[in-house]
């Protein structure tokens, strides 16, 4: 296994509010990014970690300086309109080396080295893994109107996280499959899917949450300085 993570960070956050991306927020005294990066750091066997940013991205630079990785930081590439398109600009620049991928959202900043491990030997195994957890609440499908259509089973309903992780060979070849569908795809497993790849789920965390809002970054202060308490 020759891994490589795509860090995905080009998101505007426009549902969280503010003048800085979320991602470039500073939580604990380092950007939001940063604490995501020293998750990941956990995982011995990435190599490398690409950075997919927004097109004119200022803040990354200032972000990681003197920042230390067991990683190879590679040069950031700009992203694109839609996830799956920053995520081919992301693949595309990985190392040829590189044979099994991590898709990673910037913004999930506590994935635990437990998670990563689960997701990682289940990709490598079937080839290809998301983190998913139970559903608590009951689902309901509606129509356009609002109307309720059915109630699916929430037993066999996942809700996923990421990193999402594939041979590298299936996500160009579903790159490839999907080239006109790609704004459609709002994860990086439903564009395996749609490819007819089999997607496998892991063991996901109700940590490894992502912050969106304003009252998800209170909820990233307290269990970072609840972490900080612990190791002191």
């Amino acid at each position: 296994m020759n891994l490589g993570v795509l860090l995905l960070a080009a998101g505007s956050g426009s549902r969280f509010g503010g003048g800085t991306p979320k991602q470039y927020v500073r939580v604990a005294g380092k950007a939001l990014l940063v604490h995501t990066l020293h998750a990941l750091a956990k995982e011995a066997r990435i190599q490398v970690l690409q950075p997919v940013l927004a097109e004119g991205d200022d803040y990354f630079a200032e972000a990681v300086a003197g920042e230390v990785f067991p990683f190879q930081l590679l040069p950031p590439v700009s992203g694109g309109p839609a996830r799956s398109i920053s995520m081919q600009h992301g693949l595309a620049a990985l190392p040829d080396s590189i044979d099994l991928v991590a898709v990673h959202d910037a913004a999930r900043p506590l994935p635990s080295p437990q998670l990563l491990a689960d997701v990682l030997d289940m990709a490598d195994r079937y080839g290809a893994a998301v983190p998913g957890v139970e559903v608590a609440d009951t689902i309901k499908r509606i129509d356009e109107s609002g109307r309720v259509l059915d109630t699916p089973d929430r037993r066999n309903l996942r809700a996923v996280q990421t990193p999402q992780v594939a041979r590298r060979a299936w996500f160009e070849e579903a790159l490839q499959l999907e080239s006109e569908h790609l704004a459609q795809h709002t994860d990086d497993a439903s564009l395996l899917e749609a490819a007819g790849f089999p997607v496998y789920i892991s063991q996901g965390d109700s940590m490894n949450r992502k912050v969106t809002r304003m009252d998800d970054l209170e909820w990233l202060r307290a269990q970072l300085e609840k972490n900080l308490e612990m190791h002191e």
